[in-house]
């Protein structure tokens, strides 16, 4: 079976980026806490939301969900970061790398824009500083500094990455690579939450950074060096680290690394 046409894999590449922000970022939005009045409680409110662990579970389902609904037309990327260090790890054509980073920065932009006008649906809700943007020091959640975020940040996407390469393997077990995928970026936020907001994904923090305001445009340029940086540094070591050189083969096809055959030139 022939890799699907470069079209069809950029809609997949905005649909699958739209998804993983909207679904990510919503839950933090919308659902990380939400507090009720408690009647019996005399009115203290009860906070039912989804908290730290609801919103990493929903970054990783997201993730899960559209790899094994679209990922043999575009291999999953949904992620800048991923999209070049897979190019570095000469698994995917540099030829349609600038490609896959535009419509990734627009699916994510556009959920970012539906996230911005459905939030302004609650009267009262300061949008400014409340969209689930990125941030360190003062816009930290933890108030880390530029140091801690940017290593967090470059370490967690070079693993993201040595998992995606090595789940996309031809001898790993068939039809499981978006479930360790999934997994891996649940865990990945469930480190680092505190830290930044977790990014590991350019196209995730741009997609609100500039609806979110209140500082986070200007320390966007954070969220797309380290995250780049990791990924590249697992793309150009993946190899040598393993023993297992599939260089020079596509990861079109993440739900069934053997389906496709090499769009390499």
């Amino acid at each position: 079976m022939k890799t699907p046409p470069l079209q069809r894999r950029l809609l997949a590449e905005a649909l699958g980026t739209f998804w993983l922000v909207f679904g990510g970022c919503g839950s933090a939005i919308f659902a990380a806490k939400f507090l009720v009045p408690n009647i019996t409680a005399g009115g203290t409110a009860v906070q039912l939301g989804i908290g730290f662990l609801g919103v990493a579970l929903a970054f990783g389902l997201t993730v899960l969900t559209m790899a094994y609904a679209v990922g043999y037309v575009s291999g999953a990327h949904f992620n800048p970061a991923v999209t070049i260090g897979v190019a570095v790890a000469r698994r995917f054509p540099w030829k349609d790398v600038p490609a896959y980073i535009i419509v990734q920065v627009v699916g994510g932009l556009l959920a970012g824009l539906a996230l911005w006008g459905i939030a302004r649906g609650v009267p009262g809700f300061e949008v400014t500083g409340n969209l689930a943007a990125n941030g360190y020091g003062d816009h930290s959640p933890g108030g880390y500094t530029l140091t801690a975020v940017l290593a967090a940040e470059a370490i967690l996407t070079a693993f993201f990455l040595y998992v995606i390469l090595g789940v996309t393997d031809e001898r790993a077990p068939s039809g499981f690579a978006p479930l360790a995928i999934g997994f891996a970026l649940t865990l990945i936020h469930l480190i680092s939450i505190p830290i930044s907001n977790t990014s590991v994904n350019p196209a995730r923090s741009t997609a609100v950074a500039f609806f979110n305001g209140n500082g986070a445009p200007g320390q966007l340029w954070a969220f797309w060096l380290a995250p780049i940086v990791g990924a590249a540094i697992a793309g150009a070591t993946y190899h040598l680290v393993t023993g297992v050189d599939r260089r020079a083969e596509d990861i079109v096809g993440v739900s069934d690394p053997e389906v496709l055959t090499p769009d390499v030139t």
